[in-house]
């Protein structure tokens, strides 16, 4: 049952991803656009949620018992599931601020941040679990 429902929630992960790397070409045209940058932070905020429930299931079908986000990074880190622990706690970080924020400068930064770190991050999760099908 375990792995059923690492492999159901990786196909929500690979559709956000998808429309993830729809949003960042969008953003590429026109960067400066408010409604691109606000899509991106969505996109980013979905993406993202999937991406560490997947990595949770996936531990969990590997007889790992995690719950918490931070926890889970921390497991799929020891686990070589991701490569870069601390990129993902920032990534954290930025989701939750993303939520409560409403500071233009600092939803440019994470925007920037999302351009140029955490797509990265997020792709080779992405690549990991896709392998694992």
């Amino acid at each position: 049952m375990t792995d059923i429902r690492w492999r159901q929630r990786f196909d929500n992960f690979e559709k956000a991803n998808d429309n993830f790397l729809i949003v960042l070409e969008a953003l590429k045209e026109n960067p400066e656009n408010i409604i691109n940058k606000m899509a991106i932070i969505q996109a980013y905020e979905m993406v993202f949620e999937l991406g560490w429930k997947t990595a949770r299931d996936f531990l969990t079908a590997q007889g790992v018992e995690v719950n918490f986000p931070r926890d889970v990074i921390k497991e799929a880190f020891a686990y070589e599931i991701i490569d870069n622990g601390e990129i993902w706690i920032k990534m954290l970080d930025d989701r939750n601020l993303t939520v409560h924020t409403y500071d233009e400068a600092k939803a440019n930064a994470i925007v920037a941040d999302i351009r140029n770190n955490y797509f990265y991050a997020l792709e080779q999760l992405y690549n990991y679990l896709k392998g694992k099908l």
